[in-house]
C-alpha cells in the first residue's frame, strides 16, 4: 500500500509541522535497519539510544521522509527528504501506522483488559463469550494473536506488541470480517505509546497490584499508566451506537475510586461480594474447576469452568461485565466460559502419570503468587503439601524479590528459589534478597527451602520433594519460550522443564551468572 505523507498526518491528533514535502510513502518504520527505499523514518527518543542519531542512515538507506522531535534546522537533512516535527514522536508513530492501514480500530468494537494480574485469562474468556455470541472476534495477548481460526505468536516475553504490530493485527482482523476485538494491554505498552492510534470503546480493569515499579517509577505512576485507556475514551472516535464503556473491579481499593472518577458513558462495577452491578453468587471450588451463579442486571446463569482458584471468579466477572454490555447473554457468558478449558501458562497441568499434581503458572507479582498458592492449597490431596519453585526477574522491581519470599514464606509448604531472567544482575544477589523475605517466616534453609540457581535443577528438585497428594508449581515464567542471561534470550520452556523433572532429569544447564552484574 502507499499514500502520500500528508494523507498519513491527517491522521495525527496532536500539533505538528507542515510537512516539506509530500512524498508518497510505502511503509512506516523507527528502525533504521529496516528502511527501504520510499519508507517513512520516525525518530523515536529512547533512554538509551535516540533515534534522531540514525536519521543519516534512513536516508542513506532510501528514506524519503523522516519524523521526529527536533527543529528540522538541527538535523541537516537533504533537500528532497520531507520533514515533520512533531512533540511526540512515539505516540505518532502508532497513528501513523493506523492511518497507513485506514484506521482498523474505527471499523470495529474495540475493547482493552489492562491490569497487574489475570489480563491474559479474561481476554480469552472475553474472546469466548463476544464468539459464543455469534459475534466475529479477534484478540490479541501477550500470548497470540487470534484472527478468525489462525493464531499467531506475539513474542517472547510479556507485553503488548509494537505499534505497527498491533495496527497489522487489527487491519488483519478487519480485512477477515472481525466485528470485535479484544486486546491485552500494559502497562509499558500504554505507557510508551504501543497502542497510540487505537480508538478504544471498552476499558476493562482487573486490578492493580506491586509490579512494574522500577518501569514507571512508583506505583502512583504504574495505576496512572493503567488509567491512559480509562481516560482514552473520551476522546476515541465514536462509533455508530456505541458508548464508551468502563468496567471496574470494586473488590480493588487501589483502582476502583480512582478509575470511577474517569467518566464513560456507562460503568459497571464486579466483585465477589452482592455489591456490584455483575457478581458471583454460591461460588464452590474443587481441584477440578469452579462453580457459580452469575449475577447481572441482564439476568442470571450457572457458571461451570475448569479454572481453578477465587482469582478465576474475578477474571470471568471482568470478561463476563464486558461481554453482557456489548450485547451477550448471560447464557453465551456460561458458554463462553465452558468453552475455556485454560491459557497456555496459566495454571497449567503437566501430567506424566505420577501421583501428585504438576503444575505451569505465569505468577510473577507478589499478589498473583499469594492467589496461586491458595488456589494450590485446595487442590492438594489428603495430608498434601504445596511446593512451589520461582524466581524473580533482573532489572525490574527490586521490592517484589522480598515480598514474593514472604508470601510463599507464608503459604508454601516447601519452597525452591531459582532463576527467572536474570538478566544483567547477580543471581545469587537475587536470590538472596528473595531468601530475606522467606526467613522473615521462620523457615529453615535446607530444610524447608532452597536455593537452586539453574531452574532445570530446582525443578527436578521440587519434584524430589513430592509425595502422593502435593502439588508442585512451578512459577514466574508460564508459557514464555526464552530466558534472558545477561543480554541474551536463551530457549527456555517451563512445562518442558517440569515434563523433564518429572522423568527423572533436569532440564539442560542453563548459562551460569558467574561475573554477571558482579
Amino acid at each position: 500500500m502507499v499514500t502520500q505523507l500528508r494523507n498519513l498526518l491527517t491522521g495525527i491528533p496532536h500539533p505538528l509541522s507542515p510537512p516539506t514535502a509530500n512524498p508518497p510513502i510505502r511503509a512506516i518504520t523507527a528502525d533504521s535497519r529496516q528502511v527501504q527505499p520510499d519508507d517513512l523514518f520516525v525518530a523515536v527518543p529512547g533512554v538509551s539510544v535516540d533515534g534522531h542519531h540514525f536519521i543519516p542512515t534512513a536516508v542513506q538507506a532510501g528514506a524519503v521522509a523522516v519524523v521526529g522531535e527536533k527543529l528540522a534546522e538541527e538535523l541537516s537533512l537533504p533537500p528532497d527528504v520531507a520533514y515533520v516535527q512533531v512533540a511526540n514522536a512515539r505516540a505518532a508513530l502508532g497513528w501513523l501506522h493506523a492511518a497507513l492501514r485506514d484506521f482498523p480500530s474505527r471499523k470495529l468494537t474495540l475493547i482493552g483488559v489492562t491490569g497487574t494480574d489475570g489480563k491474559t485469562t479474561t481476554v480469552n474468556l472475553l474472546h469466548a463469550m463476544l464468539s459464543a455470541a455469534g459475534h466475529a472476534t479477534g484478540m490479541v495477548s501477550t500470548v497470540n494473536a487470534r484472527i478468525g481460526d489462525v493464531s499467531l505468536d506475539t513474542g517472547l516475553h510479556t507485553t503488548t506488541p509494537a505499534s505497527g504490530d498491533v495496527q497489522q493485527y487489527l487491519a488483519q482482523m478487519v480485512a477477515a470480517g472481525m466485528t470485535r476485538a479484544v486486546l491485552e494491554t500494559t502497562s509499558e505498552g500504554l505507557a510508551q505509546q504501543r497502542l497510540a492510534g487505537c480508538d478504544f470503546d471498552v476499558a476493562v480493569i482487573t486490578n492493580i497490584t506491586h509490579e512494574h515499579i522500577t518501569a514507571h517509577g512508583s506505583l502512583a505512576a504504574y495505576r496512572e499508566a493503567k488509567a491512559t485507556l480509562f481516560r482514552s475514551l473520551a476522546t476515541a472516535a465514536r462509533k455508530p451506537g456505541q458508548p464508551k464503556i468502563a468496567v471496574l473491579n470494586a473488590d480493588d481499593p487501589y483502582s476502583y475510586d480512582y478509575l470511577r472518577a474517569i467518566p464513560a458513558d456507562r460503568t459497571l462495577a464486579y466483585s465477589l461480594t452482592p455489591a456490584a452491578d455483575v457478581t458471583a453468587r454460591d461460588v464452590t471450588f474443587t481441584p477440578q474447576g469452579l462453580r457459580f451463579t452469575l449475577h447481572s442486571p441482564w439476568g442470571d446463569a450457572a457458571i461451570a469452568s475448569s479454572l481453578v482458584g477465587a482469582y478465576n471468579v474475578s477474571n470471568i466477572l471482568a470478561a463476563a461485565s464486558a461481554a453482557l454490555a456489548l450485547g451477550a447473554t448471560p447464557e453465551n457468558v456460561a458458554a463462553g466460559v465452558a468453552a475455556t478449558p485454560g491459557v497456555p501458562g496459566r495454571m497449567e497441568r503437566v501430567d506424566a502419570g505420577q501421583d501428585f499434581l504438576a503444575i505451569v503458572d505465569f505468577a510473577h507479582t507478589p499478589n498473583a503468587l499469594r492467589v496461586t498458592l491458595q488456589a494450590a492449597k485446595g487442590m492438594t490431596g489428603p495430608g498434601g503439601r504445596v511446593i512451589v519453585a520461582f524466581g524473580s526477574a533482573g532489572l525490574r522491581d527490586r521490592e517484589k524479590r522480598r515480598m514474593m519470599g514472604e508470601v510463599a514464606g507464608e503459604l508454601a509448604d516447601r519452597i525452591v528459589l531459582t532463576a527467572e531472567d536474570p538478566r544483567t544482575e547477580s543471581l545469587d544477589a537475587i536470590l538472596a534478597e528473595m531468601a530475606q523475605g522467606v526467613l522473615k517466616h521462620d523457615r529453615r534453609e535446607g530444610v524447608d527451602f532452597w536455593r537452586v540457581p539453574d531452574r532445570g535443577a530446582a525443578l527436578l528438585h521440587a519434584v524430589r520433594l513430592a509425595r502422593p497428594g502435593d502439588v508442585v508449581l512451578a512459577c514466574g515464567k508460564g508459557h514464555e519460550q526464552s530466558m534472558c542471561f545477561g543480554t541474551v534470550e536463551y530457549p527456555w520452556d517451563d512445562r518442558e522443564a517440569l515434563r523433564s523433572a518429572l522423568s527423572g532429569k533436569a532440564l539442560a544447564t542453563l548459562p551460569t551468572q558467574a561475573g554477571i552484574g558482579d
